[in-house]
């Protein structure tokens, strides 16, 4: 029987004997350690983990794994999650006008470039139904005024539930979620915005960073909170530019720099490399 491998992740507050004891345990199942990455926060007194590792057994090893290991987590009280190597997330992508970001993820999961399955796409507008439906996704247009704000984000997390939804990108949807709807998915929605904010607020950033002269174009990933766009950073992007690009190559280059940096926050995510810890993340590469 071929030996299953898994991804072990876990923090905890930093004290002796934590990776004395994961290793101990991977050994006493007949595990071999494939890949280990560690960090500990010296001024936070905060330990990291992700290992990955294989391990002897069949269909049920990862439920035995699970239980056992609960007694090496609980003396350390350490935050932890066991699964196989490949799980897929469920992932819903909420888009508006822009279609860099949805056509660069759908390119991705199609090709089998991100380890995770669309289950859905929900849109204000009605641009990209096509093409959301000529990859076989379900399309839902869920329209945001002011006055429908509640009910339409009351239909979203019915959809998040219906399809059992681990995780929400916002794939350049450009409406502000509510305090509400944030606080009912923590760490479960990722955002993805140009790196001019808060220099280039409103409208045109572009137009008002070639103003400015700008010299680096970026994109900025990051967890969706309550205050807008200062979320807990995933993964950010930066391209060089000079005085010979136009608004519209400024923008043009802006959508490769925000396509990159959320496929980049999207795969780390999934693949459990990233760790909150307050306003801050650690991401273990």
């Amino acid at each position: 029987m071929e030996p299953a491998e898994h991804i072990l992740t876990l923090d905890c507050p930093e004290s002796p004997g934590i990776v004395a004891a994961v290793s101990r345990f991977l050994l006493d199942h007949g595990s071999d350690i494939i890949d280990n990455h560690q960090f500990g926060d010296r001024r936070d007194g905060h330990f990291f983990m992700r290992v990955r590792f294989a391990a002897p057994g069949g269909e049920d090893t990862t439920e035995l794994l699970r239980r056992e290991f609960t007694a090496v987590a609980a003396p350390f009280a350490m935050r932890w999650h066991l699964e196989p190597v490949g799980t897929r997330r469920r992932v819903l992508i909420m888009v508006s006008r822009y279609d860099h970001c949805l056509n660069d993820l759908l390119f991705r999961t199609r090709s089998g470039d991100l380890p995770i399955d669309v289950v859905a796409v929900v849109s204000n507008h009605r641009d990209h139904e096509a093409l959301v439906t000529w990859h076989g996704i379900p399309f839902f247009h869920v329209p945001v005024t002011a006055a429908t704000k509640p009910e339409a984000e009351a239909r979203l997390l019915g959809i998040v539930d219906s399809f059992d939804v681990e995780l929400v990108v916002l794939a350049r949807y450009m409406q502000v979620l509510s305090d509400d709807l944030c606080t009912r998915l923590p760490g479960r929605m990722i955002n993805i915005h140009h790196s001019f904010l808060p220099s280039f607020k409103g409208a045109k950033p572009y137009h008002q960073a070639h103003e400015r002269g700008v010299k680096l174009v970026g994109a900025t990933a990051h967890y969706v909170t309550a205050d807008l766009d200062e979320g807990p950073i995933i993964a950010q992007e930066v391209i060089d530019v000079d005085h010979s690009h136009t608004p519209e190559d400024l923008a043009a280059i802006g959508r490769d720099a925000e396509s990159a940096a959320l496929a980049r926050a999207v795969r780390w995510h999934c693949e459990g490399r990233v760790f909150v810890q307050g306003r801050r993340t650690v991401i273990l590469r």
